[in-house]
């Protein structure tokens, strides 16, 4: 895997998590439904695991 590839696969990661904790929010800011504010957190939490397993499988193979 390149260097280039893998910082993609990273960002993409991370930008995944910061999408749903910003979702998250502006939900729970408009008053939204509290249901829908704790399943995207569970999503945020499940997308945050992934994405430090993607960084460590990333530093991993760099060697």
């Amino acid at each position: 895997m390149s260097a280039a590839a893998a910082n993609s696969l990273i960002l993409v990661a991370i930008g995944l998590v910061f999408a749903v904790l910003m979702a998250g929010l502006v939900n729970m800011v408009r008053g939204g439904s509290s249901n829908t504010s704790q399943r995207l957190m569970r999503w945020r939490v499940g997308l945050q695991f992934v994405a430090i397993l993607v960084v460590m499988a990333v530093l991993y193979l760099r060697g």
